[in-house]
């Protein structure tokens, strides 16, 4: 269950002083202490995960009791991130909540905050480098294992195609590197064929059709992002006429990760059969919780948490909040709690 209500400071993880939970968890007043106006961006507003982030991030601003600004849309664009940040610098913000596209290119950015005393929080990918106060992002070699598992339980032979992310992005190459390690030590009878698509609907629409067009016979499609790879992938398979229900012989078993509405809405009509949920709200809530924590001057370091997540240091240097990230099927779609279904 993804807990988004206000959380209490985790004294465990912090190695500056700290005192009681409730003077930890008291939001300082707006322009004092820790105060000051928030900048963040997202990667793209086209597929509905970034959208329900994007809406998330004034709530939960809110609930944290911070000044965010206006988010402001990369678009795909490594080199339009940059600008976003310098642009947000130049306006004098104490703190950086950022989602890089480009793991590497996000680097030039992160150097620019740290020119200028500005703490940055990394939501949903990790830097290959510079300074971050902390990662809040899930455990994307999970997503990918996690896919391997749900189609491997169904397909126990033959081809699966996994459309995957910008392999620029360590989330995509997590979750390739995972499904593929998965399926060569759990279900060797699969033969995994990738489609680069880099979180464009265009390239999985291409891609998708024309490894269709040559391996009729593919028994599964993972898709690495849910929200702009779904429809092209159930377009692509209608095309070839290969669109049948969960439970028909000849159905593709079809897995995704992001857990949006449109997802759990397949998942009830029998088009998908799992998704792996990226907690849009979590990400909004505690990349702010801890840009706050680092604002006031506090530090981290590995370890649980108090809100069901586990800081790691995935570099030297660079800690990740990875938050929990559950598997939905038709067992539990209904279920309450996920974020998909409290829009």
């Amino acid at each position: 269950m993804i807990q988004v209500a206000a959380t209490a400071a985790v004294c465990g993880l912090v190695l500056s002083a700290c005192g009681s939970t409730k003077d930890n968890a008291a939001a300082p007043a707006a322009g004092g202490g820790a105060g000051g106006k928030i900048g963040a961006t997202v990667p793209l507003l086209t597929s509905p995960f970034w959208q329900a982030y994007n809406n998330y991030v004034p709530q939960m601003a809110k609930e944290e009791g911070v000044d965010v600004l206006p988010t402001v849309n990369a678009d795909s664009d490594p080199a339009k991130l940059i600008t976003d940040i310098g642009t947000f610098l130049n306006q004098g913000v104490k703190g950086l909540v950022v989602t890089p596209l480009d793991s590497a290119a996000v680097v030039a950015g992160l150097k620019q905050a740290e020119n200028k005393g500005v703490p940055v929080v990394a939501v949903d990918v990790a830097p290959e480098g510079g300074k971050v106060a902390m990662v809040v992002r899930a455990d994307n070699k999970a997503y990918g294992t996690k896919a391997c598992d749900a189609i491997g339980e169904k397909v126990k032979s033959g081809k699966v195609v996994q459309i995957q992310g910008d392999l620029a992005s360590v989330n995509g190459r997590d979750r390739s590197e995972a499904f593929k390690s998965c399926m060569a030590s759990k279900y060797p009878g699969i033969q995994v064929l990738d489609i680069p698509a880099e979180w464009k609907a265009d390239k999985a629409s291409s891609g998708l059709d024309s490894m269709l067009t040559a391996n009729p016979d593919i028994k599964g499609v993972y898709m690495q992002a849910g929200g702009v790879y779904l429809a092209p992938t159930q377009q692509a398979l209608k095309r070839k006429n290969m669109a049948f229900p969960v439970g028909d012989p000849k159905h593709v078993v079809l897995v995704s990760n992001d857990g949006i509405p449109q997802e759990l809405a397949a998942i009830r009509a029998g088009e998908l059969d799992a998704t792996v949920s990226q907690p849009a709200d979590a990400y909004a809530k505690y990349g702010l919780y801890w840009l706050k924590k680092a604002m006031a001057g506090e530090t981290f370091k590995p370890g649980p948490t108090d809100h069901g997540s586990t800081i790691v240091e995935v570099s030297p240097g660079i800690l990740e909040d990875q938050l929990p990230a559950p598997v939905i099927t038709k067992a539990n779609v209904d279920d309450k709690a996920l974020w998909g279904n409290q829009l």
